[in-house]
């Protein structure tokens, strides 16, 4: 078994490198993170007592009266999240909850219940706040949040007042949130108040602390939600996934997204407020993933030659289509002979999981940068690129959208164990951008053999295309999620996992021994 510090090691390289990057890019945006206040906060929980799970976590709650849940605004989990622990309280019906947002200044106060007697609709709501110009970060999960505590509270609260761009001010700011909120326990003795606040507001001396003394008596809890240092500590558990971690009898910590994509959530919108536009530049976010999967692999972006290393990886690199019409993109895969239904399957890829890879035009289109998704997605492209992109796209196996495209039952079996190991590297590569990923679960996960995945291919070679792919996923990411576990357990180095994304599959059988040796060597490391 790894030990503590191995395995934290192992979770986090690739992490760290990505991250490393995006800090120096919003360090040179944003001075703020030096300021006293900020640094207080970020050194106010450097360790944890103990983990807990989903049961648990409600049992703290259970007996809270106020809840404040530390936002970071460019995340949109972390509204999210928030809106779930309201529907969960208020669920268990023993008492009525209440919202209270810094998102709305409380001078709008009226506004927001105009909006909760149905007065006015969301546009309006969202004009009238002055959301987009005195907030500025997405709408859709704020107003997610808004519509839970209206369809499971009685009441939603602004607490926030100006000014907000002033530093030397944000201990008034606390002050009178915490005046605010004492209001609203006044109109609401019974109800549990879910406060929906910046994290750094909550370092134990500031919110909180004004909030106990202005509410003797009070049971506070805090939620604080991925906290740098925290998960780099969890990050050495010997647990797959850890939920959440309490620090103290007051403060726990969640985790729903990991710091990599905290900071690349708030880089993007560093970079669209820059320049004064509508959409975010992806371009740099998965220039920076595939640049860090290559670093964790050990690949020379710039090496001449195509064996232990890709040739010319930097001038390799994708097309990133971030604000794109469909209407392009379809001229775009027009133009390679992806018409029809092929088509608007995969624009419709697009929009289900936010981004998707394009290897037959080698280019990404993202509407939404959702971590998990981006960071496979960068995995598929490495590993086209590791086998020669101009001569992959040109070859026989796959057509280049991820979908089986030969009709013959030989060409089928080998397009089979193709895409397994396709979907292998790509969960793979996955989980080490992304660790909180969670494990696939799939019903003959404990029977990963060679005899098994050819049964899998036979099945998969008399069904319709759809299943094929379906067959062909399921054991590519149970593959996947194996050699991260063996990977884990330190049986496996990167240079060897480099090997892997260079394996050729064009050949006739190639993919079927590269897929039978992983396996072989899986079933070694894990007797």
């Amino acid at each position: 078994m790894a030990s503590t510090v191995n395995l934290r090691f192992r979770r986090s390289a690739a992490q760290l490198h990505a991250l490393a990057g995006v800090e120096r890019e919003i360090r040179a945006q944003d001075s703020h993170s030096r300021r006293k206040y900020l640094r207080e906060f970020n050194e106010a929980f450097p360790s944890y007592d103990s983990l807990l799970d989903s049961q648990q976590i409600q049992n703290v709650l259970q007996e809270a009266d106020v809840i404040l849940i530390g936002d970071y605004h460019a995340l949109p989990a972390a509204q999210r999240y928030a809106a779930s622990l309201i529907e969960q309280r208020a669920l268990h019906g023993d008492r009525r909850v209440v919202l209270g947002v810094e998102t709305v200044f409380a001078r709008d106060q009226h506004i927001l219940e105009e909006w909760w007697r149905r007065e006015i609709d969301e546009s309006e709501l969202r004009q009238r706040v002055r959301f987009d110009l005195d907030w500025g970060y997405d709408w859709a999960p704020f107003h997610e949040l808004l519509v839970a505590a209206r369809d499971h509270g009685e009441g939603i609260y602004g607490l926030d007042c100006m000014p907000r761009d002033n530093l030397r001010k944000i201990g008034a700011r606390d002050r009178h949130a915490a005046a605010k909120l004492a209001e609203i326990r006044q109109q609401h003795p019974d109800a549990v108040i879910f406060v929906l606040f910046g994290e750094s507001h909550l370092a134990p001396n500031h919110l909180p602390r004004v909030l106990r003394k202005e509410m003797p008596g009070t049971r506070v809890v805090t939620v604080l939600q991925n906290i740098d240092a925290l998960y780099w500590h969890a990050a050495g558990e010997r647990t797959d996934k850890v939920e959440a971690v309490r620090v103290n009898d007051d403060v726990l910590c969640v985790f729903n997204a990991t710091p990599l994509e905290k900071y690349e959530s708030y880089r993007l919108f560093l970079d669209q407020w820059s320049r004064c536009d509508r959409g975010p530049d992806f371009a740099p976010t998965i220039y920076n993933l595939i640049d860090s999967l290559a670093s964790f692999l050990e690949i020379n972006r710039y090496s001449p030659h195509n064996s232990t290393q890709p040739k010319f990886l930097v001038d390799m690199l994708p097309e990133v289509h971030g604000n794109s019409s469909d209407a392009m993109l379809r001229r775009m895969l027009s133009r390679k002979g992806i018409e029809g239904e092929q088509l608007d399957a995969m624009l419709e890829s697009v929009q289900e999981r936010g981004s998707a890879y394009f290897p037959l035009v080698n280019a990404f289109c993202i509407r939404e940068f959702q971590m998990m998704h981006a960071a496979e997605d960068a995995a598929r492209f490495l590993h086209q690129a590791c086998q020669g992109l101009p001569r992959r796209l040109q070859g026989q196996g796959s057509n280049g959208n991820g979908t089986p495209g030969s009709a013959s039952a030989t060409a089928t079996a080998d397009t089979f164990y193709t895409r397994v190991v396709e979907h292998a590297v790509a969960y793979f590569g996955s989980r080490v951008l992304h660790p909180a990923r969670s494990a696939p679960v799939i019903e003959h996960s404990s029977a990963l053999s060679r005899a098994a995945c050819e049964k899998a291919a036979q099945v998969a070679i008399r069904t319709d295309l759809e299943k094929f792919e379906s067959i062909a996923q399921d054991w590519g990411y149970c593959i996947g999620s194996q050699i991260y576990n063996v990977y884990l357990a330190g049986k496996v180095k990167p240079s060897g996992l480099r090997r892997l994304f260079l394996a050729h599959l064009d050949k006739p059988g190639a993919a079927r021994k590269v897929c039978t040796a992983v396996l072989a060597r899986i079933r070694a490391a894990t007797k």
